[in-house]
């Protein structure tokens, strides 16, 4: 089974979406159109009545909605829907309402199983580094932290703040699927691009795609294809 990404190419790339139930690592460089992709990804959710889940550390669910204001593919409605759940980390009362799934194994085994718990389908996790607040050790409760999420039945996005595609860490290694989002400065201007670098279960293709910003979105456009970050 595949679950389409919502967002408009990225699935030719992907022979119709990501394969279901699995974790998926999405890295790239501040404003490369992650969280754009991710909202998109949250929204399609909402658009088949899935159950969705979004957690984040770095703004609230207000702020969130405000910047994906200026784009139309319904992210505001999608993320106040009855089966969706927004925590955001920051908040004493987000952290709190983890506790009732458990305490052992802190964040990583509260948030698996919250996602067991209440049926999520699909999950986007913003982003790696929010383990640097709860945990002494990053690096080992990452590798445990994915995993754990592995091991759920849910389709997961897990953001990784990473800017160099070559240095693989240990969420890339683990995830079914990695894709990289670039942005860099050419002679006429920002180019965008996205690559798949990872994902089992699929005949892919490595090379970098051109990746558009617009009203509805971010697109991905499979025919033009990107020569290399200069």
């Amino acid at each position: 089974m595949r679950v389409p990404t919502g967002c408009r190419g990225m699935d030719r790339l992907l022979d119709g979406g990501v394969p279901a139930n699995r974790l998926y690592v999405i890295s790239g460089p501040p404003g490369s159109g992650k969280t754009t992709f991710a909202s998109q990804f949250i929204t399609e959710g909402a658009r088949n009545d899935e159950t969705s889940l979004y957690i984040t550390m770095h703004e609230t669910r207000e702020e969130l909605i405000q910047d994906m204001a200026s784009f139309e593919f319904g992210f505001e409605q999608a993320i106040t829907a009855k089966n969706a759940r927004f925590l955001n980390l920051t908040s004493e009362k987000a952290r709190m309402s983890l506790t009732k799934y458990g305490t052992e194994g802190g964040l990583t085994n509260r948030v698996a199983a919250m996602i067991e718990e209440i049926g999520v389908d699909r999950a986007v996790i913003d982003s790696t580094m929010l383990l640097t607040h709860f945990v002494e050790d990053p690096d080992n409760a990452l590798t445990e932290f994915a995993t754990r999420l592995k091991q759920t039945d849910a389709t997961i996005i897990l953001i990784s703040e990473m800017t160099d595609p070559s240095a693989y860490s240990a969420e890339h290694f683990l995830a079914h699927g990695v894709i990289f989002f670039h942005n860099f400065m050419e002679a006429g201007g920002m180019q965008r691009a996205v690559q798949v670098i990872k994902m089992r279960g699929t005949d892919i293709d490595c090379d970098m795609h051109a990746v558009s910003f617009s009203s509805g979105g971010i697109a991905v456009h499979p025919d033009q294809k990107v020569d290399q970050v200069r």
